[in-house]
């Protein structure tokens, strides 16, 4: 079975989906489509070969323009999509922790219906993050050329190309599905059990905030 993200909403749903795979003896597989990006796997190739001692510094920001049907649908009701983090952020999260290890401690700055962004310390890089679905949050300029949706990533300054084929991916991952890969429920936990702790924790005032962020707070 394929299913889009965010398979689920909880970690203990993704037990409850292991026990169905046991039962039924059949494989979940979800789709975490930026793993199968060239520019990623040579990051990730890169971290591990690199002095794991030294932290990475790394600024992901994520504007995507949602219309009024956004909030009146089920994405904007919390309960049903798990909210911005998890409807738009999760396979960044899952991307992150792929490429600069498990996530040890999470900060949230600012969590709003339309837009969320705080601060988490991996285990080889600390990452100021911004997701919003508010289209004034797009860079100047950018509607009037058509372009509804920006995405950065960069690390200590430097930019990280991961735009280019952007949109075949989901078609890849479902090959590789059909081929007898895919990706399966213990890759998909860590960033389900960080979105669902960041949906519990309060706004914090932190030292590190994205850019974006400290204009708003």
């Amino acid at each position: 079975m394929i299913c889009e993200k965010p398979l689920v909403l909880s970690p203990w749903n993704v037990d409850a989906l292991a026990e169905l795979e046991r039962e039924f003896e059949k494989k979940v597989s979800t789709v975490l489509q930026l793993r199968l990006l060239p520019s990623l796997q040579n990051l990730r190739q890169e971290i591990q070969k690199s002095d794991r001692s030294k932290k990475k510094d790394v600024l992901l920001t994520y504007v995507t323009r949602r219309g009024p049907w956004y909030g009146v649908s089920w994405k904007g009701d919390v309960e049903k999509s798990g909210g911005v983090a998890t409807n738009v952020g999760i396979h960044f999260f899952d991307l992150l922790m792929w490429v600069f290890g498990p996530c040890a401690t999470s900060e949230l700055h600012i969590s709003t219906d339309s837009k969320m962004g705080g601060f988490l310390e991996l285990e080889h890089a600390r990452v100021r993050w911004f997701l919003s679905v508010d289209k004034n949050d797009l860079p100047k300029g950018y509607l009037e050329q058509g372009k509804p949706a920006y995405r950065a990533i960069t690390v200590d300054g430097e930019d990280l190309e991961f735009s280019s084929g952007f949109t075949e991916l989901h078609t890849e991952v479902y090959r590789d599905v059909l081929q007898g890969g895919g990706f399966g429920l213990d890759e998909v936990r860590p960033s389900v059990e960080l979105c669902h702790k960041l949906r519990q924790q309060k706004v914090v005032k932190g030292d590190l905030v994205h850019p974006m962020v400290k204009a708003m707070i």
